[in-house]
């Protein structure tokens, strides 16, 4: 299941060494965009920082301190299901999941490309929308790479992607559907029209853990909260109600 990071993320975590489910297969591309955000991070502007690191002011400084830990030997790591903290992830709840059902989870991010959902990873601040000199836009230096990896992976498994555009631009889903089932799941707005807000990533985390948890078969005849879902070829669509209901911030226990 291919789920989007989030902005929001926990801050701290402990030094320590952890191997990651992709961190052989994706070494040496991570080196790359490593190099290439700390040579940007030396040079650049405080304007253009604030550009590609979409932050100001102690933000920006937050940012800019987790990236420097980042590039230590001994940054500070945590489960990446503990690092995310938006809205989409906090529905999701990966906390009451088991661990083999985190690592079900993968996530395609800027920094890392594809970690499982019980990798560790560090804090950071990058966007898969930005570009890094000599590598260009991030989604498309990771695409090859990424639709490779997905494309080695065994052949019996169904990929579901809740994927926004921003990160889905970094695989070729034509290509992987050619040998993997790809399921994608769209959130739509009762006219139809793409649904957004915290109300469309409340319900994405949502259907998440209800795929995690019980299969896509979970999904016939599902609602929650007025929101529906239906298959619609081999895809699925998630209509939002003609008048939405605030979502909480957290989901009820």
């Amino acid at each position: 299941m291919l789920m989007p990071p989030s902005q929001k993320k926990a801050p701290g975590g402990r030094r320590a060494q952890h191997k990651g489910a992709f961190d052989e297969a994706l070494d040496e591309p991570r080196r790359r965009v490593r190099d290439a955000l700390a040579t940007f991070i030396v040079n650049a502007s405080t304007r253009e920082l604030e550009t590609t690191l979409q932050a100001r002011g102690p933000l920006l400084a937050q940012a800019l301190g987790a990236t420097n830990d980042f590039f230590s030997e001994h940054a500070q790591l945590m489960p990446s299901w503990r690092r995310y903290q938006g809205v989409v992830w906090i529905h999701l709840d990966p906390g009451s999941l088991s661990p083999a059902q985190r690592r079900q989870i993968m996530v395609p991010s800027a920094l890392y490309e594809l970690n499982s959902g019980d990798d560790f990873i560090a804090d950071y601040r990058l966007k898969m929308n930005v570009g890094l000199s000599p590598l260009g836009s991030l989604a498309r230096f990771w695409k090859p790479h990424l639709t490779s990896l997905l494309a080695q992976g065994p052949k019996n498994v169904t990929i579901v992607n809740f994927l926004p555009q921003e990160h889905a631009a970094s695989l070729d889903f034509a290509s992987l559907s050619k040998s993997h089932r790809v399921v994608h799941v769209h959130f739509v707005a009762s006219d139809e029209s793409r649904a957004v807000g915290h109300d469309a990533k409340a319900v994405k985390g949502v259907v998440a853990r209800r795929i995690v948890t019980d299969g896509l078969s979970a999904l016939d005849e599902m609602t929650w909260r007025d929101w529906h879902v239906r298959r619609v070829g081999s895809d699925v669509v998630v209509t939002a109600p003609a008048r939405d209901h605030p979502c909480p911030e957290r989901p009820p226990s």
